[in-house]
């Protein structure tokens, strides 16, 4: 059975996404396989899993494929039994500071992480032609979002706000929403990892409690993780049937749809609309050599195009 596989996640290092899936899935005490990828497309083995959608990380479990860090959170929450490390089952107020912490104050963090150590850091990770694909294929991104000019602008100054805010949820309190890490943790603390472990920058600095923090989360390591080939995780793939669909979600006329972000990085995967639920879309894919599988999609920040 797919569900009895272990959780495989397609990521890359400097990634502070996949920083966000390796703290939480340490957390949770699950043990992972870990398949590296390329810090830009071309990515083939991950595209014949995901089909167009582009973004990182990646999760798979046998025959299901989840996008979306959203959606590799809740996996994470159903196999950990630790249900708030899910997005939906935090309050309508963690859900609201997830949206901005991934969303433009991420994105404040990335641009404010420019510094010389980061610059060494991507030079030592990349060869100077990927570094300049790289650098061309972040271009393309930033003029295709929709976010706006808005996170572009004064991104220090948001950078502390919002470090202003996290000092005082820490306020005699272990975690930014009670004495447990829950998705709202992980959320912020990927752009933080980036722009302060990686980046080296001083921004943090006069800010103990978020400093403190920090150190907590980073402690939970990266878990129990076991090095894969990407041709593995195929295999796996090809050997398993997709998971059976939650109660009351199949379509009774799957519809061929597109489905991909709706921010950044808008590719798309194309498949048949087999499921809906209030928070997913599953679609199927065949892939020649692979078989049936069963792409999952958050339906937050997300749109769905049909095709037929």
């Amino acid at each position: 059975m797919a569900s009895n596989k272990p959780l495989i996640l397609f990521h890359y290092p400097l990634s502070p996404f996949s920083e966000k899936m390796r703290a939480m899935l340490a957390w949770a005490g699950l043990p992972w396989h870990s398949v590296r990828v390329r810090e830009m497309p071309p990515r083939p083995l991950l595209q014949r899993l995901a089909g167009g959608y582009r973004k990182v990380p990646v999760a798979q479990i046998g025959a299901d494929v989840f996008c979306d860090t959203r959606c590799i959170a809740a996996e994470i929450a159903r196999r950990a039994h630790r249900p708030l490390l899910a997005l939906e089952a935090g309050s309508a107020e963690a859900q609201d500071f997830v949206a901005r912490a991934d969303g433009e104050l991420f994105i404040a963090c990335a641009l404010s992480a420019n510094t010389l150590a980061m610059g060494q850091r991507v030079l030592r990770s990349m060869s100077l032609p990927d570094l300049a694909r790289f650098a061309w294929d972040r271009m393309q991104i930033g003029r295709k979002t929709s976010l706006g000019a808005a996170p572009l602008r004064q991104p220090r100054q948001r950078v502390r706000a919002h470090l202003r805010e996290l000092e005082q949820r820490l306020a005699g309190q272990d975690f930014l929403f009670g004495a447990q890490p829950q998705h709202a943790d992980f959320s912020a603390f990927h752009g933080l990892w980036f722009l302060h472990d990686l980046a080296r920058a001083p921004l943090l600095d006069g800010h103990p409690r978020v400093l403190a923090w920090m150190a907590r989360i980073r402690a939970f390591g990266h878990g129990r993780c076991t090095p894969m080939a990407g041709e593995q995780a195929l295999e796996w793939a090809r050997s398993s049937r997709p998971r059976r669909l939650e109660p009351g979600s199949r379509l009774s006329a799957p519809q061929r749809v597109a489905i991909g972000p709706a921010d950044y990085a808008q590719d798309q995967s194309e498949g048949l609309l087999v499921a809906a639920t209030p928070t997913r879309w599953v679609l199927a894919r065949e892939e020649p050599g692979l078989g049936r599988l069963h792409v999952h999609f958050p339906r937050q920040g997300y749109r769905l195009l049909p095709l037929d």
